[in-house]
């Protein structure tokens, strides 16, 4: 069971292409990871697009050039294999989703390794707040907005938000909980009202799934690291690879570690 593993064991898992899934829910109490990898051109002007929108994009750890291993986040790593799908764009179009790109590895290329959502669910599941995608077996679902990030160099474009439904009663615990953990994107950034961040049709997300919303439950809206993939779509890079949306890495750290680290 996928769900009994350790975050090393899940990462062999899907180093050896027999895991392949989404990873929500996996490894609770294991901070988990987005993933953006792009030529050492364009990583100064991408480091500074993520310091300066650290809601969508906080940055966890970068790589040396060329490697594919990490110093702090994980030992027994290869981050070409141990996501288990990625993503390709040229251009900003979509060009793949392989299950490793190791043999698109270049040796100027640099990684940066973004917090993600997925690390405060085991807070709000240990405090009595039902994560919804993990009740349903799905991924979160995710949205695109109007928020738009601030520049920096050649990246510009809008965030990206998750969705998780909170029944009234239990808002103010998962802002309170949340607050804790700026590392993997700290408080919501919209509550109840998703047409005032852009929002028209819950039913229908942009990455991930569809989830219920029962009455009495509104909607909660976090920062995701999904953001670098709509800013790579609308600055059109030449080549970026990124993770596929839910198909995290999950790394060695606890996420009550993470204000210890960084």
């Amino acid at each position: 069971m996928t769900n009994q593993l350790t975050p090393a064991e899940l990462r062999r898992q899907a180093r050896s292409g027999i895991f392949t899934g989404q990873t929500s829910g996996l490894c609770l109490g294991y901070a988990q990871a987005n993933l953006v990898i792009l030529p050492k051109a364009q990583a100064y002007d991408f480091l500074l697009f993520a310091q300066r929108n650290p809601k969508p994009c906080p940055i966890l750890e970068v790589s040396d050039m060329g490697s594919r291993q990490l110093q702090t986040f994980a030992k027994d790593i290869d981050l070409a294999k141990d996501f288990p799908k990625y993503r390709v764009y040229e251009n900003g179009e979509l060009v793949s989703e392989p299950l490793d790109v190791a043999d698109l590895w270049r040796e100027d290329l640099v990684s940066f390794l973004i917090g993600c959502s997925f690390s405060f669910e085991a807070a709000l599941i240990a405090a009595g707040i039902e994560m919804r995608h993990i009740t349903m077996q799905r991924n979160v679902p995710m949205y695109r907005t109007n928020i738009e990030a601030k520049s920096a160099g050649q990246f510009h474009g809008n965030y990206v938000v998750s969705m998780r439904p909170i029944p009234e009663s239990q808002v103010v615990k998962a802002v309170t909980i949340t607050e804790r953990l700026p590392q993997v994107h700290g408080t919501p950034l919209q509550i109840g009202d998703p047409e005032t961040i852009g929002i028209t049709d819950l039913s229908h997300p942009d990455f991930g799934d569809a989830v219920d919303i029962y009455p009495g439950e509104v909607p909660v809206f976090w920062a995701c690291g999904v953001t670098p993939q709509q800013v790579v779509m609308q600055s059109k890079p030449e080549f970026v690879i990124t993770h596929a949306p839910g198909h995290m890495l999950v790394t060695d750290i606890k996420d009550n570690q993470l204000a210890d680290i960084l």
